[in-house]
């Protein structure tokens, strides 16, 4: 128990809370949904991931993962995105959200209805698992990526 009684009245105990450890990597990013922010995320990703020692076949995937969630962050979404990303035992997994108040979006000048709408599909074919949540006000997508060039750390 993290305090006892009132929260306005001091706990009483005097024994040491311990937080958990975190055993796995994990890192998280906010960032404004707007389209110049999208390149942020792709380096964040990459810097992120290398520093993961993440084998570059499955860093180029989890980076073209990120891109298309955040672009449609961006077209779709909100006032703001955030990008968690978290290693467990061989498996990255990725959660890109928007939230907050609705933003107007218009398509770009030069919008070619064809050359969009396949993000998901291409997200879905890198990934082992995509769950999308969807709120009132937010979008949440899950996205699993199992590392299949090795374990972290084995190659660069």
């Amino acid at each position: 128990m993290f305090f006892s009684g009132d929260v306005n009245t001091p706990a009483r105990s005097t024994s040491t809370v311990r937080c958990p450890r975190l055993t796995s990597p994990r890192a998280l990013l906010a960032l404004p949904s707007q389209g110049e922010w999208v390149g942020a995320a792709r380096r964040f990703t990459t810097d992120l991931l290398r520093s993961w020692k993440v084998a570059d076949e499955d860093r180029e995937s989890a980076v073209l993962i990120v891109d298309e969630l955040t672009v449609n962050a961006v077209q779709h979404g909100h006032a703001d995105t955030t990008l968690v990303m978290a290693l467990e035992d061989g498996v990255l997994l990725i959660a890109v959200s928007d939230t907050g108040a609705c933003v107007p979006h218009r398509p770009p000048e030069g919008f070619d209805p064809d050359e969009h709408g396949r993000g998901t599909g291409i997200v879905r074919f890198l990934a082992q698992g995509m769950d999308v949540s969807l709120g009132e006000h937010s979008c949440r997508v899950d996205v699993a990526l199992k590392l299949t060039a090795g374990e972290p750390g084995s190659r660069r």
